[in-house]
């Protein structure tokens, strides 16, 4: 993964990223005023060699002492040091206790020696940090006096006191924050990245595209009105969704269907993903760009055409499989515009046998010879196999994939169901997609009318009531609906049919 990865990672999963780090911010405020306050306060004592008569000397002196700074400052946490400090200051703690609040360093190349001393009384760290520079320069005379000498050749002398702090050096606000954000920082990334590499649904286009080759011919936005209202190309054209329809029909009309009338299935990978709405609002979408379209319900196990369009499903497929009756006569008019329907009909113990017959094949044939455009909708791929049986009967499949609802696994093995019974894909729509799952970036053109709009009547109406289909504005009675069985017309070019 690259840099840009990880911030599309990070921006999908936000959540993981922003929780650890306010949880660590919040820790590091919790702990920085739950902590008593404690002061610091510094002295500095400077390292001489007092014996020397003459220049040889003084310079040998001075590298000496250079080279026992380092064991001076270590003497600092012995208990020759810190003992006496103890009782000097009557401190109620032992040497060991005291050697956790002290501390001591040299700079490098110096003869210095920086000794530091910490408490949660200012007052009491400064006579700490003073006592023990003394009580060191005491022992260290002690130990460099030579055998019969009276002073020793090395002085310890203080040359800073130590000054009473007057903010306290710990705890550190700034840099308990700066700490927890960064490790906040690093545990949301971590946990965005395993959340993302945990995640096996398709959520975007990006994720289809990582699976396959297949063409994304359409991009639906998520609507929380959707179930209420499913027709939405009819009952909102200007709205962003239908829109979004138009699109997908204006890039499956450019596909190469070896010309010709066009059938073709919309499938699913399982249910609830919208291949039915989507059936349904991209028919809709090519007859009003005066294409004759029919739309057949072949879900025979769960059919929903004829209950989203509002008109009876009683008689329909199943009607014409079992030769109860002919195509011609289950075909109902639905709209203004040249949309015809079948439904599926009383729903049989055997759809699979049904689907997969010659009669099905044959109902194919005779109407693509009618129509531009025959959809048929089907149940989802991987439950049953009736998909893939009709599928093979047409120009190819339309497959729908709801976003967040599908595995890709699940869909690998619904493309591959295709592919081994030999139909062809003719490419992917992701649905209930997210505004940020890859769509275009360009946005929507909604026309609204300056006028209060009149109520769109439902879709039971439009397609029962002969007064509201296409009324003349001269107020003459309504031209009777087009009927099905007319001389194939030439199939719509894309450049007359393109919203």
């Amino acid at each position: 993964m690259g840099i840009i990865d990880y911030f599309r990672v990070a921006k999908k999963r936000w959540r993981f990223v922003v929780v650890p780090v306010l949880a660590c911010l919040l820790a590091a405020f919790v702990y920085t005023y739950a902590q008593p306050s404690r002061y610091t306060a510094q002295s500095q004592v400077f390292v001489s060699f007092s014996a020397a008569q003459t220049t040889t000397e003084l310079n040998a002196g001075a590298t000496y002492v250079q080279r026992q700074v380092a064991s001076y400052t270590s003497l600092v946490g012995a208990e020759g040091v810190l003992e006496p400090v103890v009782e000097d200051l009557g401190l109620d703690m032992d040497a060991d206790q005291l050697r956790e609040e002290v501390t001591a360093e040299s700079p490098a190349n110096t003869v210095l020696i920086h000794i530091s001393a910490t408490n949660e009384e200012p007052v009491l760290a400064a006579k700490i940090a003073d006592a023990v520079a003394e009580s060191l320069a005491r022992e260290v005379s002690e130990l460099e006096t030579p055998e019969g000498a009276a002073t020793s050749p090395v002085r310890l002398e203080v040359v800073r006191s130590a000054a009473v702090p007057t903010a306290p050096s710990a705890p550190s606000l700034r840099l308990n924050v700066a700490v927890a954000l960064i490790t906040g920082l690093m545990l949301g990334a971590g946990l965005a990245a395993l959340r993302q590499a945990l995640d096996t649904r398709v959520r975007s286009e990006e994720d289809i595209a990582a699976l396959t080759d297949t063409a994304i011919l359409g991009h639906i936005s998520i609507d929380e009105t959707a179930r209420d209202h499913p027709l939405v190309v009819q009952s909102s054209p200007g709205h962003a969704r239908s829109e979004a329809f138009r699109r997908l029909r204006t890039n499956l009309q450019f596909l190469d269907l070896d010309g010709g009338p066009q059938a073709f299935v919309v499938v699913s990978s399982v249910p609830n993903e919208g291949k039915s709405t989507t059936a349904i609002n991209l028919a809709i979408t090519l007859a009003d760009a005066d294409a004759r379209v029919l739309i057949i319900d072949a879900d025979l196990r769960r059919p929903s055409i004829a209950n989203y369009l509002g008109i009876e499903g009683s008689a329909g497929l199943t009607t014409v499989l079992i030769h109860r009756a002919e195509l011609r006569d289950v075909i109902q008019p639905w709209g203004s515009a040249g949309l015809f329907v079948v439904p599926s009909g009383a729903v049989p113990p055997n759809p699979a046998e049904l689907v997969g017959s010659r009669t099905m094949a044959k109902l194919i044939e005779e109407a693509r010879e009618q129509f531009d455009y025959v959809i048929i909708d089907t149940p989802p791929l991987l439950p049953v196999t009736d998909a893939a049986l009709i599928a093979k009967m047409t120009n190819g499949a339309l497959m729908v994939t709801g976003a967040g609802l599908v595995r890709r696994d699940q869909l690998l093995q619904s493309l591959s169901n295709l592919s081994s019974v030999s139909a062809r894909v003719l490419g992917v729509v992701l649905n209930k997609a997210s505004e940020d799952a890859g769509g275009d970036d360009y946005g929507y053109y909604t026309y609204e009318p300056r006028d209060e709009p009149a109520e769109v009547p439902s879709a039971s109406w439009i397609s029962a009531s002969p007064s509201l289909r296409a009324q003349p504005e001269d107020g003459s009675a309504a031209p009777p609906p087009r009927s099905p069985w007319l001389p194939l017309r030439k199939n719509p070019a894309p450049s007359d049919t393109t919203p």
